[in-house]
């Protein structure tokens, strides 16, 4: 249980993000969070840079509406102190966190607050014991290195952990977890591709790693990072869930990609339609179809759409025609029957 939010056990893929803001300026930091639950966001991560971020940290954890885990780099006593101050979880690398004892400090104090802790293991900083080995794949030694510190958990009698080994390679990615899954089973799985890029790479990356992963069954959670606002992150993880058919929490946009038989601005009306649709809560499926090659059965399908025709259009609600509409009003009207049937997030 990360706060309220469980991981693993056959909960629901949860969908994480992380915070940009500087974290000593608790207001900023609230803001973000509220910004990123209104989109969808289940869990947030909050970096802790110094030991001047905790009493900040300790507010953000109060007010916060999400479960907030402490991101830990290098210093275990930031890692104590946050267990200290309400954090929801830990995200510590173990292989930068210092000795052995350090580590154990750590999971002293996360067994004192009773809260988990994110195993999270990461190409660019492997313990260099493993980080040396020759023979070994990057994948081989990423996996390597989350067993060995698990085992070192498990000696120690902590069990509450999830495991992360991330990489910017989606290959390296694929094959990473599917080794943490068949060896490490009984461990929940925190998925995505690190340092995948700004967002249309990153989008790209991130999906063609996790996709994979979650179709094969494999991960619990995700964050899906992009150099990027990180509300896109939360936007791109649901659009991948419901792509997926696991989770759907706003509407999917069925449109055509146009062309020479196309008589209305469809480019246009898709994307005003896309950017109305964030108004609406519903998991619904909205059809926006160009011609009648497509339109017709495609918008039928739909639970509401729209069929275009030479500079007018039919709009649809579960198979059945309700009104032919001028081009200029089309989309205005379909809203009015969205709103109508199935409500909108200003509601």
């Amino acid at each position: 249980m990360v706060g309220g939010i469980p991981v693993g056990g056959g909960a629901p893929v949860s969908v994480q993000s992380m915070c940009t803001t500087d974290t000593k300026d608790a207001a900023a930091t609230l803001a973000q969070i509220r910004g990123l639950a209104e989109a969808g966001c289940e869990i947030i991560r909050v970096a802790i840079p110094d030991a001047a971020a905790l009493d900040s940290f300790a507010r953000i954890c109060a007010e916060s509406p999400l479960p907030v885990v402490a991101d830990i780099h290098f210093d275990y006593l930031l890692a104590i102190g946050a267990a200290q101050r309400g954090a929801a979880a830990l995200r510590v690398n173990p292989g930068n966190i210092g000795s052995l004892e350090r580590v154990d400090a750590v999971i002293d104090a996360a067994k004192e607050a009773g809260i988990p802790i994110r195993i999270g293991v990461n190409a660019g900083s492997l313990d260099p014991k493993i980080a040396q080995m020759e023979g070994l794949s990057l994948a081989e030694r990423l996996v390597l290195s989350c067993e060995s510190f698990v085992r070192h958990f498990e000696g120690r009698g902590f069990t509450d952990v999830v495991l992360s080994a991330k990489a910017h390679s989606v290959p390296v990615t694929i094959q990473t977890y599917r080794m943490l899954a068949e060896r490490l089973p009984s461990y929940p799985l925190h998925v995505g591709v690190t340092e995948a890029g700004t967002l249309r790479q990153g989008t790209v990356k991130n999906c063609a790693a996790v996709a994979v992963l979650l179709e094969e069954g494999i991960g619990d959670t995700m964050r899906l990072s992009l150099t990027a606002d990180p509300v896109e992150e939360v936007y791109v993880a649901w659009e991948l869930l419901g792509a997926l058919g696991l989770r759907r929490r706003t509407p999917e946009l069925v449109s055509c990609p146009t062309c020479g038989r196309t008589q209305v601005d469809l480019i246009g009306m898709a994307e005003e339609v896309e950017r109305r649709l964030q108004d609406v809560h519903a998991p619904i499926s909205v059809s926006v179809m160009g011609c009648v090659v497509n339109g017709p059965g495609e918008a039928r399908d739909a639970d509401i759409g729209i069929a275009c025709g030479r500079h007018k259009g039919v709009i649809f609600a579960h198979g059945e025609p309700l009104r032919t509409v001028d081009e200029d009003q089309l989309v205005d009207e379909l809203f009015k029957e969205i709103e109508e049937r199935f409500g909108s997030r200003k509601d």
